[in-house]
């Protein structure tokens, strides 16, 4: 199904969509290693930690516009900075999507959680088994986005539906197969984590920067990917999550949320494939976006506002079913992605042909500047600045990340740190 566009109903609400934001970082100490103090935040609901004691979630809630989500993103992050700062702990934010230096794993200390959430640690224990603690170490930004209902309704209306809760559901699951289709766009446009310390790599050879030809390392096949590629069913809510079940019921996952993949569609409330069954679906989840140690929010309004417009694009164009090597090969191209010269990597299409990213990339531009003509002018400068990212490599997050941080990441990345922290202090 696609949007029916030309509809005046449904214009109207196009740009109504909720945004909401999940920002991982870590706290990190004047030598340029992990914190390793306890989770300064407890019970605080939306300053929570993610894999590690050290890693800081931030999860705001939904919001109608992409400059409140970011300005409430910016409101959490500066409560972060300024206990950080009132405790005297001499801590701060990492503002890179890869980690500083790493003496061994021991310095990546898993969330501790003790009574009735014992088990969130264990279930962390296993990671750190199945996947090493270093690949954990990778952080950056969920974008989290809903249709307004009136939109989804009228829509409802002018296909005639008999169900709306299907019909919702079905909206979303053909959104995020096109998601997995399109979404390796939004990978060159919002990388930038170019650069790791050798201690990544190599145990003890601490402050040597690495370069190793990818723009975004997390979403790259050096990022953290399960160990198999996994394939789903869209053609109903219940095949959906029996596709992702079957994985948990055949041994390869420990659960559901151990599938690390770019596109997640998720019910209201806490993510279970229970409640998106019970709940249906309430919102679809990005999770490639790096963090942007340029923005204080650590992403630009822009880029966020972008990323509507993708989601509406896509909303609104038709493709056929993705078949299990579509979604094979569809992962392949997020990874290739994210490679640093976008001229030389290749995108796979889905005839059997291959470009290189860039062309992949101007195409999908060009047909969302052709959607969007005759809207505002706001939303046209909104394509132009991605626009220009892709004909000015300098204007690339990880173009200017590199050249800014290659000398001596770490180092010059914790004077970055440091006072990005007082000027969101002020």
């Amino acid at each position: 199904m696609v949007l029916h566009v030309e509809d005046s109903v449904i214009h109207s609400h196009e740009l109504e969509g909720q945004i909401g934001l999940e920002l991982e970082t870590y706290r990190v100490k004047a030598d340029g290693t992990l914190a390793r103090t306890e989770h300064p935040f407890p019970g605080d609901a939306h300053i929570v930690k993610d894999y590690s004691e050290d890693q800081v979630e931030i999860n705001t809630s939904p919001e109608n516009s992409p400059e409140k989500s970011v300005e409430q993103l910016t409101g959490y992050l500066k409560i972060v900075q300024n206990r950080l700062l009132d405790t005297k702990s001499g801590e701060t934010l990492w503002p890179f999507s890869n980690p500083p230096y790493l003496r061994g794993e021991e310095d990546i200390r898993i969330a501790q959680y003790h009574g009735e959430e014992r088990k969130s640690t264990i279930y962390r224990e296993y990671l750190s088994e199945r996947y090493g603690r270093y690949k954990m170490t990778y952080s950056g930004i969920h974008f989290n986005y809903s249709f307004a209902e009136e939109l989804i309704k009228r829509n409802f209306e002018l296909d005639g539906g008999s169900d709306y809760r299907e019909y919702k559901n079905k909206f979303y699951l053909e959104l995020a197969e096109k998601t997995v289709a399109y979404g390796w766009a939004l990978v060159p446009l919002m990388a930038a984590s170019p650069l790791i310390d050798s201690s990544f790599y190599e145990k003890d050879r601490l402050g040597d920067t690495e370069f190793i030809g990818f723009a975004s390392l997390r979403c790259s096949e050096l990022g953290y990917w399960n160990h198999f590629t996994p394939v789903f069913e869209y053609t109903s809510i219940n095949a959906y999550a029996d596709s992702m079940e079957r994985y948990v019921r055949d041994g390869i996952l420990k659960a559901a949320r151990e599938l690390y993949y770019p596109v997640r569609l998720k019910p209201s409330g806490k993510y279970t494939l229970e409640g998106l069954r019970k709940r249906g679906i309430d919102h679809i989840e990005f999770r490639m976006v790096d963090l942007n140690p340029f923005a204080k929010s650590g992403i630009e309004v822009t880029d966020v506002a972008f990323m509507q417009l993708f989601f509406i694009w896509l909303s609104a164009i038709e493709i056929k079913s993705l078949t299990c090597g579509d979604q094979i090969q569809a992962v392949q191209n997020f990874k290739s992605s994210a490679r640093y010269d976008i001229s030389l990597a290749k995108i796979a299409k889905r005839d059997g042909s291959s470009v290189s990213v860039k062309t992949a990339l101007d195409e999908v531009l060009s047909d969302m500047e052709k959607y969007f003509d005759g809207y505002s002018d706001e939303v046209k400068k909104i394509l132009e600045y991605q626009r220009n990212k892709l004909e000015k490599p300098q204007e690339r997050y990880a173009y200017q990340v590199r050249q800014r941080f290659g000398k001596d990441y770490v180092k010059r990345g914790l004077e970055f740190a440091y006072r990005r922290q007082e000027e969101i202090h002020v």
